[in-house]
């Protein structure tokens, strides 16, 4: 049985809940339109969005609190897994149909972002990695190393996921457009 080195669980711990609370932020800030969001993908029952649109939030939040008590860590893990390849299938699916043009719904109510197949991949692939946060973790003392690695690695892991999400988000889009006039 593989165990994790605690300072990759807390690193994978504390990217993770920071994802999931800034996801469930930017549905929360306007629960309205994120069932519209929903209502769009035309995968649920219209009627029934309102209630997604609160339930969504509300399992993103649980998990990233969950993460951090090891008690709950392997059901918020399984939970969040859950959800990003739910996200993943519901781009997919939607894609296939060839409609391209709907909001992810993963950036807040001020920032319309329309699917593409990478988002379905970052999250089949962010899905596998939170997969493995349920592996045991070892048990060793916790050292001045140990903090300033975690502190650093978390620094680079969302500069990292933040530089990729502008890249393939925003500054392909735009230069495929830019091809597109020259």
């Amino acid at each position: 049985m593989h165990a994790l080195d605690p300072v990759i669980g807390y690193l994978m711990v504390s990217t993770f809940s920071l994802l999931y609370l800034e996801a469930a932020y930017h549905k929360w800030i306007s629960v309205p339109r994120f069932s519209a969001t929903l209502t769009s993908y035309r995968l649920i029952p219209a009627s029934a969005s309102p209630a997604t649109a609160i339930l969504i939030p509300s399992i993103e939040t649980a998990v990233a609190l969950g993460l951090w008590l090891p008690s709950l860590r392997a059901i918020a893990a399984q939970a969040g897994t859950s959800l990003l390849l739910l996200y993943a299938l519901a781009i997919t699916v939607n894609l296939y149909r060839g409609r391209r043009d709907l909001d992810c719904g993963c950036s807040g109510p001020l920032n319309r972002r329309p699917i593409a197949p990478w988002m379905a991949v970052r999250n089949v692939l962010l899905a596998i990695l939170l997969g493995t946060s349920q592996y045991p973790w070892q048990s060793r003392d916790w050292t001045l190393v140990d903090t300033l690695t975690l502190s650093g690695g978390f620094f680079i892991l969302v500069l990292l996921y933040q530089t990729s999400d502008q890249l393939l988000g925003r500054v392909l889009p735009a230069a495929r457009r830019l091809q597109g006039l020259i």
